[in-house]
């Protein structure tokens, strides 16, 4: 495991003993409104936490923004915050994103600690030093690398989540599948989503953060093979940012999506078996739907992946796959070559 990252059975002793790692004047405590009501309960009444102030925002993606990063930068200022402060991140992957980059920023860095409490924050967001806000229509468009002391996985959180928020971060599970090894993607294939055993997604959520720590270990700042993780991606905040213009959608459902059409160019581009393709397909249909668009949201969906991170010079970059396990990325593709995408994403299988 990576130095910090903790895959707890007591959340209650591994996050007293953080904290009291962390020396501090003032504790900071970030929850949204859903965490602040099912999580923060679970660990509220911790001694370690006396005296803290609490910081609440909005839930969901549509509160990541500069507006809610102001207002987490005065409160913190307001309550005396120093560069000795503390800051706690307790929610999903907006809540340890955005905090993080608070943390990050505020009196030019505090340290702070994620403690994941979706399945999505725990297996992606949560872990690798990430932070960041939506900015001008664009995901995650402002923010920095930086590492928080620790990261907390306990996965007794779960149990507060609904089928939509397991399944939106199981498709990070599956992308680590895909770039890891073929058991490991069998394993996540073949596990019922609709019925998920919880005791047995706790032993997988293990396996999958190993896979992300891995990658982040031997590429901290992604300027190589980091870039594995963007599998799907490319594509799938294309559909994100399209979604914010109608009707949000959960970020692993977005990813999913982007995985069939990243696999149909894998396909395509390197050559990866169209069986495993059409295996993968079938899964993400089943349990994740399928965002409707036309032919006439083409141009709007190749410009939002104009925007993309990973591009250089203005060439969209995907990170593709030869087989499972073999990582192919800054691949490129045409404007025809995309389109042909996006057709096999609405009319395939």
């Amino acid at each position: 495991m990576l130095d910090g990252v903790i895959i707890s059975q007591n959340i209650r002793k591994e996050l007293t003993a953080a904290i009291e790692g962390c020396p501090h004047d003032k504790l900071f405590v970030l929850t949204d409104t859903t965490t602040h009501e099912l999580c923060l309960p679970l660990i509220a009444n911790l001694p370690v936490f006396d005296g803290a102030h609490h910081i609440t925002i909005g839930a969901t993606d549509a509160h990541k923004t500069l507006d809610t990063l102001t207002a987490v930068w005065a409160l913190m200022g307001s309550y005396g915050g120093t560069r000795h402060s503390l800051l706690v991140n307790i929610g999903g992957g907006m809540v340890t994103d955005l905090g993080g980059f608070a943390a990050s920023t505020f009196k030019r860095g505090i340290k702070y600690i994620n403690v994941p409490t979706t399945l999505l924050s725990m297996v992606d967001a949560s872990v690798g030093g990430k932070t960041g806000i939506n900015f001008n229509g664009l995901k995650n468009e402002i923010g920095v690398f930086n590492s928080p002391e620790y990261v907390i996985i306990d996965t007794v959180f779960l149990k507060t989540l609904d089928d939509k928020n397991i399944r939106s971060g199981y498709a990070e599970m599956i992308k680590h599948g895909l770039i890891s090894n073929k058991s490991h993607l069998a394993e996540l294939l073949n596990f019922n989503l609709h019925e998920p055993d919880l005791q047995m997604l706790a032993q997988m959520v293990g396996r999958s953060v190993e896979v992300k720590e891995h990658i982040v270990e031997a590429d901290p700042f992604e300027q190589g093979i980091r870039k594995a993780l963007n599998l799907g991606h490319t594509v799938g905040h294309a559909f994100e940012s399209f979604a914010l213009t109608t009707q949000p959608v959960l970020h692993g459902y977005a990813v999913a999506w982007g995985l069939i059409c990243e696999l149909y160019l894998s396909c395509v581009k390197t050559g990866f078996p169209t069986d495993k393709m059409r295996q993968c397909v079938q899964f993400i249909k089943e349990y994740y739907g399928q965002m409707p668009i036309t032919c006439d949201d083409y141009p709007t969906l190749y410009e939002f992946m104009t925007h993309d991170k990973k591009n250089t010079s203005g060439t969209i970059n995907f990170t593709l796959l030869k087989s499972i396990g073999d990582i192919e990325i800054n691949q490129t593709a045409s404007r025809d070559e995309i389109y042909e995408m996006l057709d096999f994403y609405r009319e395939g299988l």
